[in-house]
């Protein structure tokens, strides 16, 4: 050592630049990538719009095939069912690990990957000749299909300079709302005319493009990787309480919900492991879901509202179309038609709302969407069992501006304000939680449903008395016309029935409207997104 080292004197010039010259370099961020531009803009974007629509497709285009695939296999449509519980399982388990799975992989490779196996696992699917090997295949595809949707999201803001960050999250929300409403035309159409198999086998051709276009334009844009610990505990907790949650909301309505102790079980290892997890989580230092995300306000209240209003919305895409078959006496295909003008106003508006997301307040944009929805759902309340099929186009096409102005904004909001390094994972715990809302939407709501015709065909029938007053008119001329007793009976408490869902139907439309004028709320409990910064936390997740 020096005098002056050792003296405890201050070290001279050349000690310094020894010193720092034995010291590791600090590392240093990498650049963000530039935007692309021009075709390979384009060709981006259809690779990863192909990806996430292919995804959102699977998950509702199987449910018209069900009672096809449970006579092929040779069960009921209730064990059929599975099918969709599968799938539903292991995709919400494996979203919220998006992030972790980034930092370990990298997004690129990742997202490749995730569509190479939901491929090949689609095409599994296809070939399965019982019950047991479909399942299994629904389960491998639910599992890798669940990184596909937030990458893209991710892969595409880096695609878009930050003032355009809104078209890149308008383009991936078209997909992700169209894409159900489409499902089951799209299923029915197949299941009639081809045969089941081909709902999955059509995914290869779309995934092997995707892919193909993805690896050849992004392979050069890999996001950074680190050698993360598994944290195997959050992991075994996370499986737990999501698989649980999933089951019972799947079975509950068959089982009767908490009139059953199989779904009683589940709420109790769905509760319990659901609060373990999260204390796990948050103390952990490697945690497998990175929930000190909402911690940020505008993460909290903006995954919040877009979940439940998510959650609403897709609870009434699944009960309208389920009233117009059953009730209604629409095909799958005429059900189908009904739903689809929703695009129209969706595909028009959504380039306007995506340029001017950075300019206008998200919050009011969201606003004025939940408003409309409220509007669109108050026109349904006034269903009947007379409602011709252009009234019933009116408010589906009106639906369409609402849904322009409902993902953009909100997702703006919600990421606003994120490192580049946490998009992913807000993005996977953020479309997890989505999801998971979206699931109990369609129980909750298929659920009341039946709960509130049960109510209704009570009041219905109470001031019925055999043989007197219209009953007895409607009884006589049934028989007349040659129906047997019983089957007079049985027309008349159709009619009833009739009436009945339909009043349930419209009781659960107008609940929703209110619904979403009271997640209003929540939106203005956020801050706005800086503007003319690509949506804040976009620019941020793109650069």
């Amino acid at each position: 050592m020096t005098a002056s080292t050792t003296s405890g004197a201050m070290p001279d010039d050349s000690d310094k630049s020894a010193v720092a010259a034995s010291l590791p370099p600090p590392t240093a961020m990498p650049a963000p990538p530039k935007p692309l531009s021009g075709a390979t803009l384009a060709m981006g974007t259809l690779a990863l719009s192909l990806a996430t629509f292919m995804n959102v497709l699977d998950s509702s285009i199987a449910n018209v095939a069900i009672p096809a695939i449970s006579g092929d296999v040779g069960v009921s449509p209730s064990q059929g069912t599975w099918v969709i519980t599968s799938f539903g399982v292991a995709n919400a388990i494996s979203v919220p690990l998006t992030g972790w799975l980034t930092r370990r992989f990298g997004a690129v490779r990742l997202f490749t990957m995730s569509v190479l196996l939901f491929v090949l696992t689609s095409w599994l699917c296809g070939f399965a000749s019982s019950l047991e090997m479909l399942v299994v295949f629904r389960v491998l595809q639910g599992l890798v299909a669940g990184p596909m949707i937030p990458l893209s999201q991710t892969l595409l803001l880096s695609s878009y300079p930050a003032s355009k960050a809104g078209v890149a999250l308008s383009l991936w929300g078209m997909t992700t709302l169209v894409a159900p409403v489409v499902g089951p035309l799209l299923g029915g159409w197949i299941t009639d005319n081809i045969s089941w198999p081909w709902i999955f086998y059509i995914n290869v051709p779309v995934g092997l493009l995707s892919a193909f276009l993805t690896w050849n334009i992004y392979r050069s844009r890999e996001t950074p990787t680190q050698k993360l610990p598994i944290d195997s505990v959050g992991l075994a907790l996370l499986v737990l309480w999501v698989g649980a949650l999933q089951l019972m909301l799947d079975k509950g309505k068959e089982l009767d919900w908490f009139a059953s102790t199989e779904i009683i079980a589940m709420a109790v290892v769905a509760v319990i492991s659901f609060v373990v997890f999260v204390i796990w989580d948050l103390t952990d230092a490697h945690p497998v879901v990175d929930l000190r995300l909402f911690k940020r306000r505008n993460f909290a209240a903006g995954s919040i509202a877009l979940s439940i209003a998510y959650g609403v919305f897709f609870g009434n895409v699944v009960l309208l179309p389920l009233w117009l078959q059953q009730w209604m006496g629409y095909t799958s295909t005429t059900a189908g038609m009904a739903l689809a003008p929703v695009g129209i106003f969706a595909i028009i508006l959504t380039p306007l709302v995506g340029r001017k997301v950075t300019v206008w307040d998200p919050r009011k944009m969201a606003t004025l969407a939940f408003m409309v929805f409220a509007l669109v759902l108050w026109m349904r309340s006034h269903f009947n069992t007379d409602t011709d099929f252009n009234h019933i186009l009116i408010p589906t096409l009106i639906q369409g501006g609402a849904m322009a102005f409902f993902f953009i904004p909100l997702t703006t909001i919600t990421l606003a304000g994120l490192t580049p390094d946490r998009i992913p994972a807000a993005a996977g715990l953020s479309n997890f939680v989505r999801i998971t809302a979206g699931a109990m939407g369609t129980s909750i709501a298929t659920t009341l449903w039946d709960n509130r015709a049960a109510m209704h065909h009570a009041h219905l029938t109470e001031g019925l008395i055999q043989g007197q007053g219209v009953f007895g008119v409607t009884l006589q001329g049934l028989k007349a016309a040659g129906l047997s007793q019983e089957q007079a009976l049985a027309q008349i408490n159709r009619l009833i029935d009739q009436q009945a869902y339909t009043r349930a139907a419209d009781d659960i439309f107008l609940a929703s409207s209110f619904l979403f004028l009271s997640l209003i709320v929540l939106i203005w409990l956020t801050k706005r997104p800086a503007p003319h910064g690509g949506g804040g936390a976009e620019a941020a997740g793109a650069h």
